[in-house]
């Protein structure tokens, strides 16, 4: 798997995100950081981020606040996480976790689209605890990553089995549950390091299930 930093016992742990976005020769892009490893994001130190400040800061075009959220997996490892440039926004310490990729087009609330997002890394989950996963009418499958707290705060890790009641999903879709899968699975981002991800209207956010590894 090569050098990995490895965070566990990452289920249901909260975290947050800025994304603050940029215009380069490929289009635009949004630089991602991330409080996982310095704090587990209070929401009121989270909320308090002057963010048009950090904005400006930055050289950004514009900053959104992601979260707080809450992962969904059991572990993580990340590649290069020692040497990744770390920040501090507000109280907060945060590091630069991945770079996601939009295109000509900005980027905006696009529920059920695919965004690209560089990074090395991988999520583990563990044996016998619950999945959730999109999956379209062609049989892609979406695995949940994290859940969010932004759109709808009543969400709980215990709710999700029923957001297949919830969601407005395109049609076609539906969401699947496996509340006891037999094995652990690791779930990576392939040899070029980009993983495919994409977010329903609650925010919860998932990945396609490509470049896996179930362990015994």
């Amino acid at each position: 798997m090569g050098n990995y930093a490895r965070l566990d016992n990452l289920r249901n742990v909260r975290y947050g995100e800025f994304l603050f976005v940029h215009s380069g020769e490929s289009g635009f892009y949004a630089d991602v950081w991330n409080t996982m490893g310095f704090n587990d994001c209070p929401p009121d130190e989270f909320a308090a981020v002057d963010l048009d400040a950090e904005t400006k800061r930055l050289g950004a075009l514009a900053g959104f606040r992601n979260g707080p959220r809450f992962w969904t997996f059991d572990a993580l490892g990340a590649g290069m996480r020692a040497t990744a440039p770390v920040e501090t926004f507000g109280t907060l310490q945060m590091f630069l976790a991945a770079t996601v990729t939009f295109g000509d087009t900005p980027p905006a609330a696009m529920k059920y689209i695919e965004r690209y997002v560089d990074r090395d890394n991988y999520w583990e989950f563990a044996a016998h605890e619950p999945r959730f996963y999109l999956v379209t009418p062609d049989g892609v499958r979406y695995i949940m990553q994290a859940y969010a707290h932004y759109v709808d705060p009543t969400q709980t890790f215990d709710s999700l089995p029923k957001l297949g009641d919830v969601l407005q999903m395109p049609e076609g879709w539906t969401f699947e549950v496996d509340l006891d899968p037999r094995e652990a699975l690791r779930l990576g981002t392939g040899p070029e390091n980009v993983a495919a991800v994409l977010q329903d209207e609650l925010g919860n956010s998932y990945q396609r299930v490509t470049h896996i590894e179930d362990i015994k």
